[in-house]
Formats: structure tokens, sequence, C-alpha cells
């Protein structure tokens, strides 16, 4: 992860977006899942919500630095698997593997 995307999970941290929106299905349940919107909306859109806020989501007055870095965030989230889960097996473990889990 960059430092650009660090600065995003610090403040998606700290404005405590958890409350309301979830990464692999954990989280609130206010907004929606947020693990694949850049692969599903992309950037344009996730900006957009970030800045300007919904009926729902309030607007944090985020200058254009943070904003980035919170894009830059969840497209780094993005990056690490799909949700929900396509193709997965349930392994004798209990584990649960997507398609290219090389378990």
């Amino acid at each position: 992860m960059g430092e650009e995307a660090r600065h995003g999970q610090m403040l998606y941290q700290q404005y405590n977006c958890t409350a309301c929106h979830q990464f692999y299905g954990l989280g609130g349940y206010m907004g929606p899942d947020l693990t694949n919107v850049i692969s599903n909306r992309g950037e344009a859109y996730s900006r957009a919500f970030i800045t300007a806020g919904t009926v729902r989501m309030p607007n944090f007055g985020l200058n254009e630095e943070e904003v980035s870095a919170l894009v830059t965030y969840l497209g780094f989230v993005d990056q690490t698997g799909t949700y929900p889960p396509e193709n997965y097996d349930v392994l004798w473990t209990g584990d649960v593997a997507q398609e290219d889990d090389p378990r």
C-alpha cells in the first residue's frame, strides 16, 4: 500500500466510515459495501459521493487531497479480492477459498 492509500486508510478510520460501510460484508449496514466500488462504479462516482455526500451520507468537508487519498485507498481495497465471492469452496477446515486462493 502506497503512502496516499495509507493516508486514505487513516481518513477512513478517522471519520469512522465502518460505522455505515463494509469491506467484505463486515461493518455497518446503513451504506453500501465498498469492497469493489472502484471497479464496479469507477473513481469519478466514488469521488462525487465522497466530495458532496448524499441525503444519508454527510458531507465531511474534505479537501481534494483527502478525497484523492480516500479514492486511492478504495482502489487498493478493490484489488484485494471480490465481494461477494463468485466462485468459492468451503474447505474441510471451515475456511472459504476463492477461485484464485492458493490454499
